[in-house]
């Protein structure tokens, strides 16, 4: 197949999406497909993607605050062209901003076969944002966007099933992956560990994510000052950056807070920590809890998103309940008590991370697309150009 993915971001860009893709387009190019690439132009400069048959960058603007965020604008000359010059058999549109749109109308009018990719809660994030009476109209305004592709994929059965019972059609699952010889506990290092000033039986606290308000970082927070109490001797390690940092370094000034670092890196730093913690609710799935539980280590998130399909509570993870902030907390304080109880449950942890292999995942989104190329959808037969 001919594959044009339509992303707003991209590598290097640091996201699940980007990181998605990035695994989800080598695999696809390894099994002979050939693949397009549609995205902003990039705040920096940077090289064409490695792998790719042609790439088209398009107008963007960054978001404010966010400036490595790009948005893309529409583009429907720029893409008509595009894809009337090299035509492609199906079309994946991984974001649903102004791009996306813009891109999904010209498929349609060309009578290109698109899925729609569910990577991100945009409803949610008007809660987050301080705009709720937004999030209903922004859940019709997807509603439409993805009714109008062949097929939405989302990470999770359970996000599946909602999105079905509030009226979007097509709806499949498509997990994530991981690649468990890179995240993986054989990374663990002692010299990192004592620049932290952790000796071996010192428990190290580990979150990994962008430091942004939609990431419950009022939670981590509490859950890290009650940590202390408890163990004063334990270290707290945030890895990631955003406009949260500053806050939640000044309420933490023990913590070490890394910023964002190479994979390498990150590898070593799950590897060497002991115990993960994951607060958020935001997400639609969650890359950075599956990396966590490859690396070994017991990790406490919410019955939600990848915590709900990942993690049997007590047996490789604690999963409390969506509503019970009370008992995340007190699960990250037990389990950093429990040396023996949080290895047990990491590494059954890495166990069931190692399901998740990008071979497999690829595989069925690849299905999916050829599906998609396969069955036409009523509303793509050809338009007047």
């Amino acid at each position: 197949m001919r594959i044009c993915l339509v992303s707003e971001t991209w590598a290097p860009e640091i996201n699940g999406v980007a990181h998605t893709l990035g695994h989800l387009s080598r695999e696809a190019i390894a099994r002979g497909h050939r693949l397009q690439l549609v995205r902003p132009r990039p705040a920096s400069p940077a090289p064409r993607s490695e792998g790719m048959e042609a790439e088209l960058r398009v107008r963007g603007v960054s978001l404010p605050g966010y400036r490595e965020v790009r948005l893309g604008l529409p583009a429907a000359r720029c893409l008509t062209q595009f894809w009337r010059e090299q035509r492609p058999d199906v079309v994946y549109l991984a974001t649903q901003g102004p791009l996306g749109w813009s891109a999904q109308g010209v498929a349609r009018r060309l009578a290109i076969p698109s899925v729609a990719g569910w990577h991100t809660n945009f409803d949610h994030y008007c809660h987050d944002y301080g705009v709720p009476w937004l999030s209903g109209p922004v859940r019709r305004r997807l509603r439409t966007f993805h009714n109008r592709s062949q097929a939405t994929l989302v990470p999770t059965r359970s996000q599946a099933e909602a999105l079905t019972a509030d009226g979007f059609r097509e709806v499949r699952v498509m997990a994530r992956g991981i690649d468990g010889e890179r995240f993986s506990p054989a990374h663990r290092d002692p010299a990192l560990r004592a620049r932290w000033g952790a000796g071996e039986h010192t428990p190290v606290i580990l979150h990994v994510g962008r430091l942004a308000p939609e990431k419950n970082l009022a939670l981590l927070r509490e859950s890290c000052v009650a940590i202390g109490e408890a163990r004063p001797d334990a270290r707290i390690v945030i890895v990631g950056d955003g406009p949260g940092r500053k806050a939640l370094a000044a309420s933490l000034p023990h913590a070490h807070f890394t910023g964002f670092i190479p994979a390498d890196d990150l590898a070593r730093h799950y590897a060497s920590a002991d115990l993960f913690l994951f607060p958020s609710l935001s997400e639609t799935w969650g890359n950075v809890l599956l990396e966590a539980m490859a690396s070994g280590l017991a990790t406490v998130a919410f019955r939600h998103a990848a915590g709900a399909e990942l993690i049997d509570h007590d047996l490789n993870g604690l999963a409390p309940a969506v509503e019970d902030v009370a008992g995340f907390r007190e699960a990250a304080v037990t389990l950093c008590q429990q040396p023996a109880r949080r290895a047990r449950l990491g590494r059954n942890a890495r166990e069931r991370a190692l399901a998740y292999a990008w071979p497999a995942i690829a595989d069925a989104f690849l299905a999916v697309l050829d599906h998609a190329r396969e069955t036409p959808h009523g509303h793509s037969r050809p338009r007047p150009a």
